[in-house]
């Protein structure tokens, strides 16, 4: 009876981090697979585009990415929040919703009648119709976003991953249709009956514009399939509810502003700081080096989707605290493991992902897998102002990242440039030093308002091992590849073997 007890209650204690794990698998998965299959795009774009017009396609994904925060303004956040809490969740859906539809109307009226203008301020005149697509898809993401968390608010994880996969390969598709399909039979098939169709539908002297068009149909799906979700919704908005939603969201949104200067901004500054005749070159190998870290990004995306939700539904429970250290462990061992196989394997395997004319920037790939981690635990170490509806700290520690990130970019580009440095190696260690700022300031700041006992030595003995590990196998280089290959799987297995031996007591009672 005794040794039946010590067995059953470990494994209740630890069903709130299998329920995590679960979720994070449930609602990553499209997350996942979308980001991978999309990131499968980048081999296509950096052999098919040049740097430049590569390049363009980041400055503009970063323009979209910081006005895509300003029109959620941090509302899906408050809908997770206050749907858990309240007892009408079909006010709390119609009130989000209707503030989202109201901002996100008037944002594409105001960018239609100023297009041109736009256009010519970020130096793109003769791109109107840049503006409006990017315009269209912004507000067609917008009124996305509160229906998708509403699916995952209600648990209806098969509905949620059915459209995420079906705007993936809607955007994947037609891609490849008008980038390399359309091209290949106009030019060695010009005979068959189907180029007649091609020619409705294809431009010949179009190349970017069907990475954008792809995306907007992709949205305008999406919608589409997402308007059951629509149904119960009151066409009047709680008044009161929705001054609650936007002081809850308000400093969200000044958060995610100032998250999208530290995630994106770079490449815009890139652009404008560097001579014109090398600018969007740059910028193109700093975003396709930056697509290096495809592992880091996909499970930190994958783990914030699940993550929120969870936490804030956990924080009902005595031991919540305990549960949030414990899954700090598991995320710092996780991400330590996903930098040390990128960078074992980066020259024999990711380096590969992009075309040549971009690997010139290798040298960044680490630095950004780093900056990325640092991201990643900043994220879970956020929940506390969230919890605690001290969503203004949230405010002030990336505006504290963006000023940071500026100010380090305004410097450190030009200076790369002056001393025969490409720029982006300057923006590369700006983007480091600002996540791991964000990161520290974050859980100092956090164990005086939401004290969490997270196990710092785990922390920085994990990932200092990984760090190790890799400096050994740069130290270390092998000419053939089967050799190298089976050096960094031999430092891969130390690394393995020694989480296995520390984390076994722990591991035997999750499984």
């Amino acid at each position: 009876m005794v040794k039946i007890f010590t067995f059953v209650r470990p494994t209740i204690e630890m069903n709130p981090l299998k329920k995590l794990a679960g979720q994070t698998a449930i609602y990553g998965l499209p997350s996942i697979l979308g980001r991978f299959l999309g990131y499968l795009l980048v081999p296509m774009y950096t052999r098919v585009f040049s740097q430049a017009e590569y390049g363009t396609v980041n400055v503009f994904y970063s323009y979209a990415a910081f006005l895509m925060v300003i029109l959620t303004y941090g509302m899906e956040t408050a809908f997770f929040r206050f749907n858990e809490n309240h007892e009408n969740k079909e006010k709390v859906f119609s009130t989000a919703m209707i503030s989202l539809i109201t901002s996100s109307v008037i944002f594409l009226l105001l960018a239609s009648v100023f297009a041109q203008p736009i256009a010519t301020w970020i130096e793109y005149p003769e791109h109107k119709e840049y503006v409006l697509w990017f315009a269209w898809m912004l507000a067609l993401d917008a009124l996305s976003a509160i229906p998708f968390a509403r699916l995952r608010a209600q648990c209806k994880a098969r509905r949620f991953a059915i459209i995420k996969f079906v705007s993936i390969f809607i955007t994947i598709g037609l891609n490849f249709f008008f980038i390399l399909l359309c091209p290949w039979l106009l030019k060695n098939h010009h005979e068959w009956a189907i180029t007649k169709w091609v020619h409705l539908v294809y431009r010949s002297d179009w190349g970017i514009e069907y990475i954008f068009i792809s995306n907007l149909i992709a949205s305008l799906v999406t919608l589409f399939l997402l308007i059951p979700q629509y149904a119960g919704m009151k066409l009047n908005a709680d008044k009161k509810m929705l001054k609650e939603l936007l002081f809850y969201a308000f400093p969200l949104l000044f958060a995610g502003m100032a998250g999208i200067v530290n995630e994106t901004f770079d490449r815009i500054l890139l652009r404008y700081l560097l001579p014109a005749d090398i600018s969007e070159a740059q910028v193109g190998i700093y975003g396709a080096c930056y697509k290096i870290s495809i592992l880091m990004t996909l499970f930190v995306q994958a783990y914030r989707y699940a993550a929120e939700p969870f936490f804030f539904a956990q924080a009902k429970e005595k031991d919540a605290r305990a549960v949030y250290a414990k899954i700090m462990d598991y995320f710092i061992i996780t991400v330590s493991l996903i930098f040390l196989v990128t960078m074992l394997y980066l020259d024999d395997f990711f380096i590969r992902f992009i075309g040549k004319n971009f690997r010139e920037g290798r040298n960044i790939i680490p630095v950004l897998m780093l900056a990325n981690l640092f991201l990643g635990v900043y994220y879970n170490l956020s929940i506390w102002y969230k919890l605690s509806s001290k969503t203004i700290w949230g405010a002030w520690l990336s505006a504290i990242g963006a000023v940071i990130t500026l100010v380090l970019n305004f410097w450190w580009i030009p200076l790369a440039a002056d001393n025969y440095l490409h720029g982006y190696v300057g923006s590369a260690w700006a983007t480091f030093i600002c996540y791991g700022s964000m990161m520290i300031l974050s859980y100092l700041i956090g164990q005086r308002h939401f004290p969490v006992k997270y196990n710092l030595l785990k922390f920085v003995g994990y990932l200092g091992i990984s760090i190790v590990l890799y400096l050994i196998s740069i130290s270390l280089h092998f000419d053939q590849p089967s050799i190298r290959i089976a050096f960094h799987t031999l430092l891969l297995m130390v690394f393995i073997s020694t989480v296995l031996i520390v984390e076994k007591p722990r591991l035997s009672k999750i499984f």
